[in-house]
């Protein structure tokens, strides 16, 4: 791990958890979030027992891709990261850092999800929740990366959310959520095996709806890890040396 990865991490945890309403916020939003969708079903028709693995994986995306991104943004508005890189410190270690940093209160968001969905929504599973869990795991860290990626190319807050929909949509209507992939155009096929969401899905729906382990899932796990390594390598190599304004 790189040498100053974890002071920095340390220092993104310290300045979130200064911010009561952003700690507020991280824990209410998913619950209200998850209520709405969940009661948005009649249980008898057991549509959310169906679409629970492939909703959990894109809120997982969702909410840590959409914490990243702002919360690296306000980093270089601010011009923190200004500072940081007139020190002697890598871009590696920016990268990681707040990939820590930021992973903490992504997973905590994702754990909410999951807790509440399976124990308050009564959403039937087959497979074990803490490999639920683990696979939920390289799902944010993929989100998170995407997260520090997208904002290093935003200037404002504007322009970050701008980013939501071009980096989300694409990748919901493309992993099979709405449609199976095998029957979209060959295009969209070609294009949906570029999106890690399609990956996440897949892995999703077969350790909670086959009951598979995670060692069954290892090829949508080597993918995530794929994507994992290779946006937190271009977000390394697109930090800009300047704050963004």
């Amino acid at each position: 791990m790189p040498s100053n990865a974890l002071p920095i991490a340390g220092r993104v945890i310290r300045q979130l958890v200064r911010d009561p309403r952003t700690i507020a916020l991280i824990i209410i939003v998913p619950l209200v979030v998850m209520t709405i969708i969940g009661y948005s079903f009649p249980k008898e028709s057991h549509i959310l027992d169906r679409i629970a693995p492939a909703l959990l994986a894109t809120m997982s995306l969702f909410f840590s891709f959409l914490l990243t991104g702002i919360s690296f943004l306000r980093e270089r508005t601010q011009g923190t990261m200004e500072r940081m890189m007139a020190s002697p410190v890598s871009r590696l270690d920016m990268v990681v850092g707040y990939l820590l940093g930021f992973f903490v209160f992504a997973l905590t968001q994702t754990l909410i999800i999951l807790l509440f969905t399976i124990y308050v929504l009564n959403v039937n599973y087959q497979g074990d929740l803490w490999q639920i869990f683990v696979f939920l795991i390289f799902i944010v860290t993929m989100a998170v990366n995407l997260g520090i990626f997208a904002s290093t190319f935003a200037r404002n807050e504007f322009q970050m959310i701008q980013f939501i929909p071009l980096v989300l949509f694409p990748q919901i209507f493309l992993c099979g959520v709405i449609w199976p992939v095998n029957q979209m155009h060959t295009a969209l096929q070609w294009i949906a095996k570029f999106l890690p969401l399609k990956y996440a899905v897949a892995g999703m729906s077969d350790i909670m709806d086959k009951g598979e382990t995670l060692l069954d899932v290892g090829f949508e796990l080597g993918m995530l890890i794929v994507f994992v390594v290779v946006i937190s390598t271009l977000a390394a190599l697109t930090l800009r040396r300047r704050s963004a304004g």
